[in-house]
C-alpha cells in the first residue's frame, strides 16, 4: 500500500519524523498455517480494557489488540498508515488533515467514521495522563464528513504521529460513550467495542480474558490467529513456571523474578526480547515524595532521603543488575533527551544525617527523628523490595518508615485520589519521548485528584512549567534538547522524585509465537500480524 505524506516545510517535517534510534526489526514472515491461541501471562488484573484514560500497561497490552488507531510504526520506527490511510500536514504545521479507511467496522457493526476521531482524541486529551500533555495543543478536531478528520493545533506538536500510535491513542467508538456517562466510568471500559483485530469474548475477574478474531476485520486476511488469551498469574514465581511448562507464551517485562530470567533463556523452546519494551517505555524506577507532607515539604529532608539511598545496592541485589542507574527523571536510553549534567546525591550517610539536623528534626532518645509511611507499587518483586530496603535503609539516618501493602485498586485510590500518603516508589514510563512520557509527571497542569500516573508528587515549579510547554511545541530539534536538558538539571535541584534506576526490561516468549517483535511497539502492537507454529 503506497503511504501519501505530504510534507509543506521544515517544521512539518519534524512532525512525521520519530527520532528515538531502534535496533533493526525483521519484516513479518508469512504464516505457515492459521489458527491457534497465544496466550499472555499478566501478574495483575487490568482495570480495565480501554487505554483511554490510564496509562497502565496491563490495560494497554489488552486494549491494543482491540482498538486500532489511526497510524502505528513500522519496522524503522516510522508512522504508517493504520485506521488513516494518509495524511497532510499545513506548512505552519498547525493543521493537520487525516483521510480515513473506509469500510472499517466497530465490533457491533456500526462504521467507523470520523465522529469517532473527534470523540477519541479529545477525550484522550482531557482524561489520559499522557495525553492532557502530549495532546494539550490540540484546541479541536472538524469533520467536514465522515472519512476526513482535521486536527487543529495552537502550535505544531513535533510527535504528533507517534503519540498518535495505538499504544498511546486508541480509537473508540462515540456511539456508545455519548450515552454511556461519563468517560473514565463508561461500561465500555469493562466491555469494549473497538475496530481492532480481536474482540472481547470473555472476562473472569481473577482469572483470564479471552479475545477471539474479529472476522469482519477490515485488514482482510487477518489476523492470522484464532484467539488470544490473558492468564492472570499474580505470583512471579508461577509466571515463571508457566512460561518454562508452556502454559503461557509470553511475558510483559516486570512480572518474572530476575533470579528466573536467565534460568528460563536457557531453554530451548524460549527466547527473549530486550529493545522492543525499551524503545518505546524508556522507565524510571523512582521514589516520589507527597510534596504537602510535613516532613517531605522540606528540600533538605528529600535531600537526606537521596544521600540514604544506595542505588547501585538496589541495583545490584534487587534488580539483579537488569538495570541502570540513573540520576535525571529519564532514563538514559531515551537518547538524545537525556543528559546525566544534573544534581547528584552519592551514597553518604553523614551528609544525610547533617541534612536533617539543619532541617530542624533531631534525632531523639531512640534515635528516631520521625515516622512516615511508605507505599510501593504493587506490581513485581522489584517494587516491593525496594519499599522493604527502604525501611532499613532511612532507619540510619533516624526515620522510622511504615512500609504498607495494597492491592492495585486501593493504591491508586489512595495516591491520586484521597492523596493519603507520605511517599511512593513506582516505575514510570519517560519514552517514547519526554513530552509524552515525562511531561504527565512534572507538569503542574497535571496535578489533578483521580488521574493515576500522573503528578503524583503535587509538584510546582513555574520555570519547568515554561519550559514543558516550550519543548511540546519546539520544532528545533537541538533547541528541544537544550529545552529537556534544563528541565532535568531544574527538576533535579527540586527533588520531587529521586530517581534510582531503568530496569533493562525482558520480554520472554515462547518460540512457537512468530512476528511478536516486528516494530518497536514489540506486544504493545495490535498482534494481526503474529502466528503461531504447531
Amino acid at each position: 500500500m503506497k503511504i501519501l505524506v505530504r510534507v509543506l516545510g521544515l517544521a512539518t517535517l519534524l512532525l512525521v519524523v520519530f527520532s528515538l534510534p531502534f535496533a533493526a526489526y525483521a519484516a513479518p514472515s508469512q504464516p505457515t498455517n492459521r489458527g491457534g491461541t497465544v496466550t499472555f501471562a499478566l501478574d495483575r488484573e487490568p482495570n480495565n480494557l480501554v487505554a483511554l484514560a490510564t496509562v497502565a500497561d496491563p490495560t494497554i497490552i489488552v486494549s491494543t489488540k482491540i482498538h486500532d488507531s489511526l497510524v502505528v510504526l513500522d519496522a524503522d520506527g516510522k508512522p504508517k498508515p493504520c485506521l488513516a490511510t494518509d495524511w497532510k500536514f499545513s506548512e505552519d504545521g498547525k493543521t493537520v488533515t487525516f483521510n480515513l479507511r473506509r469500510g472499517v467496522k466497530w465490533h457491533d457493526g456500526n462504521d467507523f467514521t470520523s465522529a469517532d476521531v473527534a470523540f477519541s482524541l479529545m477525550a484522550l486529551k482531557q482524561f489520559n495522563p499522557r495525553g492532557r500533555s502530549s495532546l494539550s495543543a490540540l484546541e479541536k478536531v472538524e469533520t467536514p464528513d465522515r472519512y476526513t478528520a482535521v486536527l487543529h493545533l495552537s502550535a505544531p506538536i513535533p510527535f504528533l504521529l507517534t503519540t498518535l500510535c495505538g499504544f498511546e491513542s486508541p480509537m473508540v467508538p462515540a456511539h456508545i460513550y455519548a450515552t454511556g456517562g461519563d468517560v473514565p466510568t463508561n461500561p465500555n471500559n469493562s466491555n469494549p467495542v473497538g475496530t481492532g483485530p480481536f474482540r472481547l469474548k470473555e472476562w473472569r475477574v481473577g482469572s483470564h480474558i479471552v479475545l477471539e478474531a474479529f472476522p469482519d476485520y477490515w485488514d482482510k486476511g487477518r489476523p492470522y490467529l484464532d484467539s488470544i488469551v490473558y492468564r492472570v498469574i499474580p505470583d512471579a514465581a508461577g509466571v515463571a513456571i508457566a512460561l518454562e511448562t508452556g502454559e503461557a507464551d509470553l511475558m510483559p517485562s516486570g512480572g518474572i523474578p530476575q533470579r528466573d530470567t536467565d534460568r528460563l533463556l536457557k531453554l530451548p523452546h524460549l527466547t527473549k526480547d530486550e529493545i522492543g519494551i525499551v524503545g518505546i517505555t524508556a522507565g524510571v524506577v523512582r521514589v516520589e515524595f507527597n510534596l504537602e507532607n510535613e516532613y517531605f515539604k522540606h528540600l533538605k529532608v528529600r535531600q537526606a532521603v537521596a544521600h540514604a539511598i544506595d542505588k547501585e545496592f538496589i541495583k545490584k541485589n534487587l534488580a539483579a543488575n537488569y538495570a541502570i542507574v540513573t540520576n535525571s527523571i529519564l532514563s538514559p536510553l531515551l537518547t538524545p533527551f537525556y543528559t546525566p549534567d544534573v544534581q547528584l546525591y552519592p551514597f553518604d550517610i553523614d551528609r544525610a544525617n547533617k541534612l536533617l539536623d539543619e532541617a530542624g528534626f533531631p534525632a531523639g532518645r531512640n534515635g528516631i527523628r520521625f515516622t512516615v509511611n511508605h507505599d510501593p507499587l504493587p506490581i513485581n518483586e522489584v517494587n516491593i523490595a525496594i519499599g522493604n530496603y527502604l525501611k532499613p535503609a532511612l532507619r540510619r539516618i533516624g526515620i522510622d518508615v511504615n512500609v504498607r501493602s495494597q492491592d492495585m485498586a486501593a493504591y491508586l485510590k489512595r495516591v491520586y485520589t484521597d492523596r493519603d500518603f507520605d511517599f511512593i516508589n513506582n516505575g514510570m514510563n519517560t519514552g517514547p519521548d519526554p513530552t509524552i512520557g515525562a511531561q504527565r509527571l512534572y507538569w503542574s497542569k497535571n496535578f489533578i485528584k483521580g488521574v493515576p500516573f500522573s503528578n503524583g508528587s503535587g509538584y510546582s515549579n513555574p520555570k519547568v512549567d515554561a519550559l514543558l510547554e516550550a519543548a511540546a511545541r519546539e520544532t528545533n530539534p537541538d533547541k528541544r534538547v537544550e529545552q529537556w536538558h534544563e528541565i532535568q538539571k531544574l527538576i533535579s535541584k527540586d527533588l520531587p522524585t529521586i530517581p534510582l534506576m531503568t530496569a533493562l526490561r525482558v520480554l520472554v516468549y515462547n518460540n512457537r509465537v512468530q512476528n511478536a517483535r516486528i516494530s518497536p511497539a514489540s506486544i504493545y502492537d495490535n498482534f494481526a500480524h503474529v502466528w503461531v507454529t504447531h
